[in-house]
């Protein structure tokens, strides 16, 4: 077999335990799930995971990193799609509602199994969170200093929008009967009268 052809089933089979460790954090939480249940569900052996993970935390760690920088990208963009606050903010808040509503699983882990990252993980995850909150907050003070929103706390703002979209992870359903755009049209609608938009 070629280095190659090596290099591209291992990458395989680690996509395959993100994913296993994804469903099974989600359905059990990261303590209550076991590698035995992270190597089950990706149709490995209990022995395979410890061939290309280090730990279940870093498992957790490699969801929760990837999960942060496709939001913080997302983000950006959305900001950088229009020189309208209120154009750019409905945009973001669409997008990052969307993500949410269709990876609503792992966004739940993603979301709310951070205190299972070890401390030096945990502190780079913060980071991330620290970047995209502050995106959305200077966002929020652009549209208030250009007098197209009027809020007296940007920050307080900020947290509510992103908020919206984070919960989903927690409720959301692909059988609950809205679909991820329509919850992004109507959360885009109160994101804008959050931020008083004029």
């Amino acid at each position: 077999m070629t280095d190659t052809a090596e290099h591209s089933r291992a990458d395989a089979t680690r996509a395959r335990l993100l994913d296993a460790a994804v469903s099974a954090f989600a359905e059990k939480g990261f303590h209550g799930t076991t590698t035995r249940d992270i190597a089950a569900a990706a149709g490995l052996s209990p022995a395979a995971l410890y061939v290309h993970h280090r730990s279940k935390e870093e498992l957790l760690y490699l969801i929760s990193r990837s999960g942060h920088d496709h939001v913080l990208r997302l983000v950006r963009d959305a900001i950088a799609s229009s020189d309208d606050p209120a154009t750019a903010l409905r945009r973001v808040v669409h997008d990052f509602v969307v993500f949410h509503a269709r990876d609503h699983t792992g966004t739940r882990v993603v979301n709310y199994e951070l205190a299972a990252l070890s401390p030096e993980h945990l502190a780079e995850i913060r980071e991330l969170r620290h970047q995209i909150e502050q995106a959305i907050r200077q966002l929020v003070e652009r549209g208030v200093a250009a007098g197209v929103f009027d809020t007296p706390d940007p920050r307080m703002a900020g947290a509510a929008l992103l908020s919206l979209g984070i919960d989903l992870g927690r409720w959301y359903r692909d059988d609950g009967g809205w679909s991820p755009e329509h919850i992004a049209a109507r959360y885009a609608e109160m994101a804008l009268r959050i931020v008083g938009a004029r």
